[in-house]
C-alpha cells in the first residue's frame, strides 16, 4: 500500500461526511458561538489518539505478541462491523446527548474510532519502515476529516438528512470491500504458514 491508498483508506473509514449529522446532533446542546471551538478541540484531541496510536501500535502488538493475522483479520471484522452500521443504521432513540462533549463521542469513537486504529495498526505492523507514509496519510486524512467537520453545521444545511444518509451509505458499501479485503489478507497470510 502507498501513501495515497492509505490516505484513501484512511479518510473513508473516518467517514467525515457520514459523521457531519453525528456531530450536528451532538453539539446541539452547545452555544452556536462555542460549537466551532468545542469541533476543534475534539479534533485535536482524536489527532492526539491517533498519533500516539501509530506511534505506539507496534510496541503493543509486540507486548501482546499478536501476529499481523490475527490483526488483519480481527480488524477486517471491525471494519465490516462498522460498515454494516453504516448501511444499515440503526433506529435512533431519543437518546439526546446532554451538555458539551468531551472526548467521548466526538473524537472517539467517531473520528478516532476502533476502525482507523486497527487500520494504522495493520500498516504499521505490515510495513513498519513506511511509518513516515503512514504519518502523512494519517494527517492528510485527518486535515481533510477537520475540514469537513468544522464545515459541518453548513454542510448538514445542505445535505439535509436524506442527503447524509446516502453518503454515509455509500462509504459504508466501500468499506464492506476494504474490509473483506483485510479479512482475507489475513486468512491467505495464515494459510501459508
Amino acid at each position: 500500500m502507498d501513501t495515497l491508498s492509505a490516505t484513501l483508506l484512511l479518510l473513508t473509514i473516518m467517514d467525515p461526511l457520514g459523521n457531519v449529522a453525528t456531530f450536528v446532533s451532538a453539539l446541539r446542546p452547545v452555544p452556536p458561538e462555542r460549537r466551532l471551538k468545542v469541533i476543534a478541540r475534539e479534533l485535536l484531541a482524536a489527532l492526539v489518539i491517533l498519533v500516539v496510536f501509530l506511534l505506539l501500535g507496534k510496541q503493543l502488538l509486540d507486548l501482546l505478541h499478536l501476529k499481523q493475522e490475527a490483526l488483519f483479520i480481527s480488524g477486517g471484522v471491525v471494519l465490516f462491523l462498522i460498515a454494516l452500521k453504516m448501511i444499515f443504521p440503526p433506529a435512533k432513540g431519543n437518546d439526546e446527548p446532554m451538555g458539551e462533549p468531551f472526548i467521548v463521542p466526538l473524537a472517539t469513537p467517531m473520528v478516532a474510532g476502533p476502525s482507523v486504529l486497527a487500520t494504522l495498526l495493520v500498516l504499521v505492523s505490515t510495513q513498519p519502515e513506511l511509518w513516515w507514509n503512514w504519518l502523512v496519510a494519517l494527517l492528510i486524512a485527518w486535515g481533510i476529516t477537520s475540514a469537513v467537520l468544522l464545515c459541518s453545521p453548513a454542510i448538514a444545511r445542505v445535505l439535509k438528512e436524506k442527503g447524509s444518509m446516502a453518503v454515509e451509505r455509500l462509504m459504508g458499501m466501500l468499506l464492506v470491500m476494504v474490509a473483506v479485503q483485510m479479512f482475507l489478507n489475513g486468512l491467505e497470510h495464515y494459510l501459508k504458514q
